[in-house]
Protein backbone atom coordinates (compact mmCIF):
# COMPACT_ATOMS: atom_id res chain seq x y z
CA UNK A 1 0.00 0.00 0.00
CA UNK A 2 1.23 3.46 -0.96
CA UNK A 3 0.86 6.32 1.54
CA UNK A 4 0.86 9.85 0.13
CA UNK A 5 0.83 12.85 2.48
CA UNK A 6 0.80 15.65 -0.11
CA UNK A 7 -2.48 17.45 -0.72
CA UNK A 8 -3.95 16.32 -4.05
CA UNK A 9 -7.29 15.92 -5.69
CA UNK A 10 -9.03 12.54 -5.73
CA UNK A 11 -9.11 12.38 -9.54
CA UNK A 12 -5.34 12.91 -9.57
CA UNK A 13 -4.94 10.02 -7.13
CA UNK A 14 -7.04 7.29 -8.68
CA UNK A 15 -6.28 8.08 -12.31
CA UNK A 16 -2.51 8.14 -11.94
CA UNK A 17 -0.40 5.52 -13.69
CA UNK A 18 2.99 6.66 -12.37
CA UNK A 19 2.66 5.98 -8.65
CA UNK A 20 5.55 4.13 -7.08
CA UNK A 21 4.83 0.45 -6.53
CA UNK A 22 5.43 -1.10 -3.14
CA UNK A 23 5.17 -4.69 -2.02
CA UNK A 24 1.89 -5.84 -0.50
CA UNK A 25 2.04 -8.97 1.63
CA UNK A 26 -0.66 -11.49 0.73
CA UNK A 27 0.55 -14.41 2.82
CA UNK A 28 -2.06 -16.19 4.92
CA UNK A 29 -2.24 -14.74 8.41
CA UNK A 30 -0.46 -11.51 7.49
CA UNK A 31 -2.53 -8.46 8.34
CA UNK A 32 -3.01 -5.65 5.83
CA UNK A 33 -4.37 -3.13 8.34
CA UNK A 34 -3.60 0.48 9.18
CA UNK A 35 -3.63 2.70 12.26
CA UNK A 36 -4.08 6.26 11.00
CA UNK A 37 -1.64 8.37 12.98
CA UNK A 38 -3.02 11.28 14.97
CA UNK A 39 -6.56 9.91 14.86
CA UNK A 40 -8.56 7.23 16.72
CA UNK A 41 -9.17 5.45 13.39
CA UNK A 42 -8.08 1.89 12.59
CA UNK A 43 -8.86 0.27 9.25
CA UNK A 44 -8.62 -3.52 8.84
CA UNK A 45 -6.58 -3.59 12.05
CA UNK A 46 -7.75 -6.06 14.73
CA UNK A 47 -4.98 -6.32 17.30
CA UNK A 48 -6.35 -4.51 20.35
CA UNK A 49 -3.06 -4.74 22.26
CA UNK A 50 -1.26 -2.87 19.48
CA UNK A 51 -4.10 -0.51 18.62
CA UNK A 52 -2.92 2.33 20.90
CA UNK A 53 -5.41 5.20 20.91
CA UNK A 54 -7.63 3.64 18.22
CA UNK A 55 -11.29 3.31 19.22
CA UNK A 56 -13.03 3.40 15.83
CA UNK A 57 -12.54 0.21 13.83
CA UNK A 58 -13.43 0.05 10.12
CA UNK A 59 -13.54 -3.04 7.89
CA UNK A 60 -13.07 -2.48 4.15
CA UNK A 61 -14.03 -5.99 3.01
CA UNK A 62 -14.06 -9.61 4.07
CA UNK A 63 -10.95 -11.08 2.44
CA UNK A 64 -8.95 -12.98 5.03
CA UNK A 65 -5.81 -10.81 4.82
CA UNK A 66 -7.93 -7.90 6.04
CA UNK A 67 -9.59 -9.73 8.94
CA UNK A 68 -6.56 -11.19 10.75
CA UNK A 69 -7.35 -11.04 14.48
CA UNK A 70 -11.09 -10.55 13.98
CA UNK A 71 -13.16 -13.38 15.50
CA UNK A 72 -16.30 -14.23 17.45
CA UNK A 73 -14.67 -12.83 20.62
CA UNK A 74 -14.42 -9.30 19.17
CA UNK A 75 -16.24 -6.83 21.44
CA UNK A 76 -15.79 -3.41 19.81
CA UNK A 77 -18.01 -1.70 17.22
CA UNK A 78 -17.04 -2.54 13.63
CA UNK A 79 -18.04 -0.05 10.93
CA UNK A 80 -18.50 -1.54 7.46
CA UNK A 81 -20.91 -1.82 4.54
CA UNK A 82 -24.19 -3.73 5.09
CA UNK A 83 -23.06 -6.61 2.86
CA UNK A 84 -19.72 -6.92 4.68
CA UNK A 85 -21.60 -6.88 7.98
CA UNK A 86 -23.73 -9.84 6.90
CA UNK A 87 -20.69 -11.83 5.81
CA UNK A 88 -18.82 -10.89 8.98
CA UNK A 89 -21.57 -12.39 11.12
CA UNK A 90 -21.92 -15.49 8.92
CA UNK A 91 -18.24 -16.31 8.51
CA UNK A 92 -16.52 -15.07 11.66
CA UNK A 93 -19.52 -15.14 14.01
CA UNK A 94 -18.95 -11.60 15.23
CA UNK A 95 -22.02 -10.70 17.31
CA UNK A 96 -24.53 -8.47 15.53
CA UNK A 97 -24.47 -6.05 18.46
CA UNK A 98 -20.93 -5.01 17.45
CA UNK A 99 -21.61 -4.62 13.72
CA UNK A 100 -22.38 -1.04 12.61
CA UNK A 101 -23.46 -1.17 8.95
CA UNK A 102 -23.14 2.11 7.05
CA UNK A 103 -24.87 2.64 3.71
CA UNK A 104 -22.56 2.95 0.72
CA UNK A 105 -22.62 6.35 -0.96
CA UNK A 106 -23.96 8.21 2.07
CA UNK A 107 -22.01 10.40 4.47
CA UNK A 108 -22.25 9.40 8.14
CA UNK A 109 -21.39 11.40 11.25
CA UNK A 110 -19.38 9.33 13.73
CA UNK A 111 -18.35 10.43 17.24
CA UNK A 112 -14.60 10.58 17.76
CA UNK A 113 -14.88 10.46 21.55
CA UNK A 114 -17.15 8.71 24.01
CA UNK A 115 -19.38 11.73 24.65
CA UNK A 116 -19.73 12.85 21.04
CA UNK A 117 -18.09 16.24 21.58
CA UNK A 118 -15.87 15.72 18.54
CA UNK A 119 -17.17 14.12 15.36
CA UNK A 120 -16.04 13.25 11.88
CA UNK A 121 -17.78 12.39 8.64
CA UNK A 122 -17.13 9.08 6.90
CA UNK A 123 -18.35 8.25 3.41
CA UNK A 124 -18.28 4.73 2.00
CA UNK A 125 -17.47 4.37 -1.71
CA UNK A 126 -17.88 1.20 -3.74
CA UNK A 127 -14.38 -0.28 -4.23
CA UNK A 128 -15.36 -2.51 -7.18
CA UNK A 129 -13.34 -5.36 -5.68
CA UNK A 130 -15.66 -7.98 -4.14
CA UNK A 131 -19.17 -7.98 -2.63
CA UNK A 132 -19.36 -5.40 0.14
CA UNK A 133 -15.91 -3.90 -0.47
CA UNK A 134 -15.60 -0.16 0.09
CA UNK A 135 -13.20 2.75 0.22
CA UNK A 136 -13.43 5.10 3.20
CA UNK A 137 -13.29 8.90 2.97
CA UNK A 138 -12.73 10.34 6.46
CA UNK A 139 -13.20 14.08 7.07
CA UNK A 140 -12.59 15.87 10.35
CA UNK A 141 -10.10 17.96 12.32
CA UNK A 142 -7.34 15.94 10.61
CA UNK A 143 -8.41 17.06 7.14
CA UNK A 144 -9.53 14.61 4.46
CA UNK A 145 -8.18 11.05 4.41
CA UNK A 146 -8.97 8.56 1.65
CA UNK A 147 -8.34 4.88 2.38
CA UNK A 148 -8.93 2.80 -0.74
CA UNK A 149 -8.43 -0.69 0.65
CA UNK A 150 -8.30 -3.22 -2.17
CA UNK A 151 -10.04 -1.73 -5.19
CA UNK A 152 -10.32 -2.16 -8.94
CA UNK A 153 -10.01 1.18 -10.66
CA UNK A 154 -12.15 2.15 -13.60
CA UNK A 155 -12.71 5.55 -15.19
CA UNK A 156 -16.32 5.70 -13.96
CA UNK A 157 -15.02 6.15 -10.42
CA UNK A 158 -14.10 9.72 -11.26
CA UNK A 159 -17.80 10.40 -11.92
CA UNK A 160 -18.75 9.33 -8.40
CA UNK A 161 -20.23 12.42 -6.70
CA UNK A 162 -17.92 11.98 -3.72
CA UNK A 163 -14.77 11.62 -5.81
CA UNK A 164 -15.74 14.08 -8.53
CA UNK A 165 -15.68 17.23 -6.43
CA UNK A 166 -12.70 19.53 -6.02
CA UNK A 167 -11.97 18.45 -2.46
CA UNK A 168 -8.30 18.06 -1.59
CA UNK A 169 -7.08 14.83 -0.02
CA UNK A 170 -4.52 15.41 2.73
CA UNK A 171 -3.62 11.78 3.26
CA UNK A 172 -4.07 8.93 0.81
CA UNK A 173 -3.75 5.22 1.57
CA UNK A 174 -3.70 3.63 -1.88
CA UNK A 175 -3.81 -0.02 -2.87
CA UNK A 176 -1.19 -0.11 -5.64
CA UNK A 177 -0.77 -3.88 -6.00
CA UNK A 178 -0.72 -3.69 -9.80
CA UNK A 179 0.04 0.01 -10.21
CA UNK A 180 3.00 -0.27 -12.54
CA UNK A 181 3.33 1.05 -16.10
CA UNK A 182 4.49 -2.37 -17.33
CA UNK A 183 1.32 -4.09 -16.08
CA UNK A 184 -1.49 -3.59 -18.58
CA UNK A 185 -4.78 -5.19 -17.59
CA UNK A 186 -7.79 -5.56 -19.87
CA UNK A 187 -11.25 -4.69 -18.69
CA UNK A 188 -13.18 -7.26 -16.69
CA UNK A 189 -15.46 -7.73 -19.70
CA UNK A 190 -12.53 -8.45 -22.02
CA UNK A 191 -11.00 -10.92 -19.60
CA UNK A 192 -14.32 -12.71 -19.11
CA UNK A 193 -14.53 -13.18 -22.87
CA UNK A 194 -11.01 -14.65 -22.82
CA UNK A 195 -12.13 -17.20 -20.24
CA UNK A 196 -15.20 -18.09 -22.27
CA UNK A 197 -12.97 -18.69 -25.30
CA UNK A 198 -10.68 -20.94 -23.27
CA UNK A 199 -13.66 -23.02 -22.24
CA UNK A 200 -15.04 -23.19 -25.79
CA UNK A 201 -11.61 -24.35 -26.99
CA UNK A 202 -11.85 -27.33 -24.62
CA UNK A 203 -15.42 -28.57 -25.26
CA UNK A 204 -15.00 -32.01 -23.70
CA UNK A 205 -13.31 -30.83 -20.52
CA UNK A 206 -14.55 -30.14 -17.06
CA UNK A 207 -13.61 -26.71 -15.77
CA UNK A 208 -12.20 -25.74 -12.39
CA UNK A 209 -12.21 -22.02 -11.52
CA UNK A 210 -9.92 -21.09 -8.64
CA UNK A 211 -11.56 -18.56 -6.29
CA UNK A 212 -11.06 -17.11 -2.84
CA UNK A 213 -13.80 -17.29 -0.24
CA UNK A 214 -15.27 -14.11 -1.70
CA UNK A 215 -15.09 -12.67 -5.19
CA UNK A 216 -15.51 -13.70 -8.85
CA UNK A 217 -19.28 -14.14 -8.37
CA UNK A 218 -20.15 -12.11 -11.49
CA UNK A 219 -17.73 -14.19 -13.56
CA UNK A 220 -19.29 -17.43 -12.35
CA UNK A 221 -22.82 -16.20 -13.09
CA UNK A 222 -21.78 -15.21 -16.62
CA UNK A 223 -20.24 -18.64 -17.23
CA UNK A 224 -23.37 -20.40 -15.97
CA UNK A 225 -25.54 -18.35 -18.31
CA UNK A 226 -23.20 -18.67 -21.29
CA UNK A 227 -22.77 -22.45 -21.06
CA UNK A 228 -26.16 -23.34 -19.54
CA UNK A 229 -24.75 -25.26 -16.60
CA UNK A 230 -24.87 -25.16 -12.84
CA UNK A 231 -21.78 -23.89 -11.06
CA UNK A 232 -20.79 -26.50 -8.48
CA UNK A 233 -19.50 -25.02 -5.20
CA UNK A 234 -18.88 -26.17 -1.64
CA UNK A 235 -21.81 -26.11 0.83
CA UNK A 236 -20.11 -23.20 2.62
CA UNK A 237 -19.83 -21.15 -0.59
CA UNK A 238 -23.42 -22.00 -1.50
CA UNK A 239 -24.54 -20.60 1.85
CA UNK A 240 -22.66 -17.39 1.08
CA UNK A 241 -24.18 -17.11 -2.41
CA UNK A 242 -27.64 -17.46 -0.90
CA UNK A 243 -26.87 -14.81 1.72
CA UNK A 244 -25.73 -12.41 -1.01
CA UNK A 245 -28.90 -13.22 -3.00
CA UNK A 246 -26.85 -13.83 -6.11
CA UNK A 247 -28.60 -15.35 -9.10
CA UNK A 248 -29.61 -18.98 -8.57
CA UNK A 249 -26.97 -20.73 -10.68
CA UNK A 250 -25.06 -22.42 -7.86
CA UNK A 251 -25.34 -25.90 -6.40
CA UNK A 252 -23.36 -28.06 -4.01
CA UNK A 253 -24.51 -31.25 -5.75
CA UNK A 254 -21.54 -32.97 -7.34
CA UNK A 255 -22.25 -33.95 -10.94
CA UNK A 256 -24.99 -31.37 -11.41
CA UNK A 257 -22.70 -29.19 -13.49
CA UNK A 258 -19.34 -29.35 -15.27
CA UNK A 259 -17.96 -26.00 -14.11
CA UNK A 260 -16.67 -26.07 -10.52
CA UNK A 261 -15.61 -23.15 -8.36
CA UNK A 262 -12.87 -24.53 -6.12
CA UNK A 263 -10.60 -22.99 -3.51
CA UNK A 264 -7.68 -21.11 -5.02
CA UNK A 265 -5.21 -23.37 -3.19
CA UNK A 266 -6.59 -26.47 -4.95
CA UNK A 267 -5.21 -25.34 -8.29
CA UNK A 268 -1.81 -27.00 -8.25
CA UNK A 269 0.10 -29.59 -10.24
CA UNK A 270 -0.99 -32.50 -8.05
CA UNK A 271 -4.73 -31.83 -8.16
CA UNK A 272 -4.74 -30.98 -11.87
CA UNK A 273 -3.01 -34.29 -12.55
CA UNK A 274 -5.57 -36.21 -10.44
CA UNK A 275 -8.52 -34.44 -12.08
CA UNK A 276 -7.22 -35.35 -15.53
CA UNK A 277 -6.83 -38.99 -14.56
CA UNK A 278 -10.59 -39.09 -13.99
CA UNK A 279 -11.76 -36.73 -16.73
CA UNK A 280 -10.13 -34.21 -19.09
CA UNK A 281 -10.01 -31.02 -17.04
CA UNK A 282 -8.79 -27.46 -17.38
CA UNK A 283 -8.09 -25.20 -14.42
CA UNK A 284 -8.38 -21.42 -14.65
CA UNK A 285 -6.87 -19.00 -12.16
CA UNK A 286 -8.25 -15.46 -12.46
CA UNK A 287 -5.38 -13.77 -10.63
CA UNK A 288 -2.27 -11.69 -11.16
CA UNK A 289 -0.26 -13.48 -8.53
CA UNK A 290 2.27 -16.07 -9.74
CA UNK A 291 1.66 -19.57 -8.44
CA UNK A 292 4.77 -21.39 -7.23
CA UNK A 293 2.81 -24.64 -7.15
CA UNK A 294 2.46 -24.41 -10.96
CA UNK A 295 6.08 -23.64 -11.76
CA UNK A 296 7.68 -26.01 -14.28
CA UNK A 297 4.24 -27.42 -15.09
CA UNK A 298 2.75 -27.68 -18.59
CA UNK A 299 0.91 -24.37 -18.39
CA UNK A 300 -0.52 -21.85 -20.78
CA UNK A 301 -0.60 -18.28 -19.54
CA UNK A 302 -3.19 -16.34 -21.50
CA UNK A 303 -3.74 -12.86 -20.08
CA UNK A 304 -5.12 -10.92 -17.15
CA UNK A 305 -8.49 -10.91 -15.40
CA UNK A 306 -9.51 -7.98 -13.20
CA UNK A 307 -6.29 -7.56 -11.25
CA UNK A 308 -5.00 -10.83 -12.50
CA UNK A 309 -3.69 -13.39 -14.88
CA UNK A 310 -5.87 -16.04 -16.45
CA UNK A 311 -3.87 -19.25 -16.22
CA UNK A 312 -5.01 -22.53 -17.67
CA UNK A 313 -3.44 -25.77 -16.60
CA UNK A 314 -3.96 -29.10 -18.41
CA UNK A 315 -2.34 -32.47 -18.23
Amino acid sequence: MLICRDALRVSECLGSSILRREKTDHRAGVMNGTLIAGTPIAVDFWNIRKAGQARLFFLSHMHSDHTVGLSSTWNQPVYCSPVTGQILHLRLKVAKQWIRPLEVGDSHVVALDEIGRKTMTVTLIDANHCPGSVMFLFEGYFGAILYTGDFRYNANMQQNPVLKNSKLINLLYLDNTNCHPEIILPSQEQATEQIKKLIRDHPDHQVKIGTYNLGKESLLVELAQEFHTWIVVSPQKLELMQLLEIEDVFTSEEGAGWIHAVDFSEICKETITIWNQNHPTIAILPTSRPRKSLENFDLQVENYLKRGRVSIGTE
